[in-house]
């Protein structure tokens, strides 16, 4: 089985780190080391699931669950990891008769010995894996008030130091299967603004467009997540929710908008005018386009990307927007909408192969219109790939 996490990656930062077990505890992390989403703490704050990897020997790998979550241990084909702790109550029954596979499984676990509390469970773990006196990079963000001084508390010969970067940094080099992932995830992305603007006709409101864009989505087998569309002027509002605003002659459209395939995420931005564009219209988004592509040029293994975003914001002037100012020109995607790297002027991160990027060029003119050109790019060894079909000119509806 391919597993999403980057496992030469992860032996490579424990090495550099002097860290001997990994232990992920929020909902993205989780799902990266393990290949196991677990629904409830996906959904709302409070459940808590740990993944234990010890780094030199990732096939003792721990998951510890909930027993109200077990189900999708079993049903989901992405978990790797065989060592499974419960812990909680939950309630099932049994029927009668022949019982399939999975179900058979799944009693199995249910039978596992409940270890009554999450925090207990992975204590335990620890010391049964000789892991209680080693360096322990342990994700903060997953933690609940408390949990962390408690765990300095039980494990007093241990290290424990924070991982939540260590997993950004880990996660920002993609393998082939998140690649794959990505790649389809912008792809439906884009098909969506095209069954969105397929209907577009004057007095169409932006709910009913986004009603449109999202049921595509779903269609092609993905959840909607972000759907900021907006008409004329609240087209400038940066995080436009559609609302019964009706489309007229003249409107700029915008879409900043994507979804969740298989856990992995999409962000693009495009931008549609709905009759004959006005002059500035035109060479505003000109140059915007100009400054996504002169990114592109620019990326690639060595780079730092405070540069990509120095030449992203020079070229973007150049081309016709002189006073254009930003605090980032595009971030890494993934699990989380906001991956490493950051293109920013002051993050000096160098740019790996494999590292998929969201590069965008928004501009947001309050009274006007907003405009803003945003493609999913991977990181090859010469230079970038593009991960959907179009690269983000500007679309005039008749």
């Amino acid at each position: 089985m391919e597993s999403l996490l980057n496992k030469p990656r992860l032996a490579q930062m424990a090495k550099e780190k002097g860290v001997d077990a990994f232990i992920a505890t929020s909902p993205e992390n989780v799902t990266y080391s393990s290949g196991y989403w677990a629904l409830s703490q996906w959904i709302r704050r409070g459940p808590q699931v740990f993944v234990v990897l010890p780094a030199k020997d990732l096939e003792g790998s721990r998951v510890i669950a909930p027993t109200s979550l077990l189900d999708q241990l079993v049903d989901q084909e992405d978990v790797w990891i065989k060592n499974i702790t419960r812990f909680g109550f939950f309630h099932v029954d049994k029927a009668e008769g022949p019982i399939t596979d999975a179900d058979r499984r799944l009693l199995e676990l249910f039978d596992l010995p409940d270890e009554k509390d999450g925090l207990n469970a992975l204590l335990k773990s620890l010391r049964n894996e000789g892991l209680d006196k080693a360096t322990l990079a342990i994700d903060e963000m997953g933690l609940m008030p408390g949990q962390w001084e408690r765990l300095q508390q039980e494990l007093p010969q241990a290290t424990i130091v924070p991982a939540t970067k260590l997993f950004r940094e880990i996660r920002a080099v993609k393998t082939p299967v998140e690649i794959e992932r990505l790649r389809m995830v912008a792809t439906i992305a884009e098909r969506s603004v095209d069954a969105a603007l397929k209907v577009a006709r004057e007095g169409i409101t932006e709910v009913e467009m986004a009603r449109t864009f999202h049921a595509t989505t779903v269609q092609h087998d993905a959840t909607p997540v972000l759907g900021c569309i907006g008409f004329g002027a609240r087209s400038a509002m940066p995080n436009v929710h559609p609302s019964n605003t009706a489309l007229r002659r003249g409107d700029v459209i915008r879409f900043d908008v994507g979804g969740r395939y298989r856990h992995y995420r999409a962000d693009i931005a495009r931008i549609a005018v709905f009759g004959e564009p006005d002059p500035k219209i035109v060479r505003y988004h000109k140059a915007l386009h100009d400054g996504v592509m002169a990114a592109f040029e620019a990326i690639r293994p060595g780079v730092k990307a405070s540069r990509v975003f120095e030449i992203a914001m020079e070229a973007t002037r150049a081309a016709g927007i002189p006073h254009y100012s930003r605090s980032h020109v595009g971030h890494g995607i993934g699990l989380d909408g906001y991956d490493m790297p950051d293109l920013t002027p002051s993050n000096d991160q160098i740019i790996e192969e494999g590292m998929v990027m969201c590069v965008e060029t928004p501009y947001y003119e309050f009274g006007w219109c907003g405009l803003q050109v945003e493609n999913t790019i991977v990181v090859r060894e010469r230079g970038i790939e593009l991960l959907h079909d179009t690269d983000g000119k500007l679309r005039v509806l008749a």
